[in-house]
């Protein structure tokens, strides 16, 4: 019995597709749900592609970035997830793997729900495409349960 459910997402249409079963899941049990955003730090891109613009102005940026989503997971959390006794939304800034196990840690999460794929799936739209990096490594790496949904499972039914 899941008391806590860890739903990390980038807010791709894929990965909202994770919705019905959190919502399944929460209201069966009566699960805290925590909903993760984790924003890329652009800084750390930019050395890549050379010069950048001033730090202050891309910490302007990334802060009004994280503000916007918080906005929209807040959003999408209050008409989508009604089922759900108990919402958290979070959003940091990071690697998504990395943010997505050490959320997992330190709230003692019993289960993690994603989509195999997310927003490199709403990009392609390919069906062959398989797992995707974050939701490989997490299943991969994660100390609890992965409940991984098929984006596709529900237009092809």
């Amino acid at each position: 019995m899941p008391h806590t459910i860890l739903w990390p997402t980038e807010l791709s249409s894929t990965s909202l597709k994770a919705i019905p079963h959190i919502n399944s899941l929460a209201e069966k049990y009566g699960s805290r749900v925590i909903a993760l955003y984790v924003a890329p730090d652009i800084c750390s891109m930019f050395p890549a592609y050379g010069s950048y613009p001033s730090p202050e102005l891309v910490e302007k940026f990334q802060d009004w970035a994280l503000e916007k989503s918080k906005k929209d997971l807040g959003s999408i959390c209050s008409q989508q997830l009604k089922g759900c006794p108990n919402v958290d939304v979070r959003i940091v800034r990071g690697d998504a793997v990395d943010q997505i196990l050490k959320m997992a840690a330190e709230e003692d999460t019993d289960m993690i729900v994603m989509t195999t794929r997310g927003q490199s799936f709403d990009e392609t739209g390919r069906k062959d495409s398989g797992f995707g990096s974050v939701a490989r490594k997490v299943a991969e790496q994660s100390p609890v349960p992965v409940h991984l949904i098929n984006p596709t499972q529900e237009e092809e039914s």
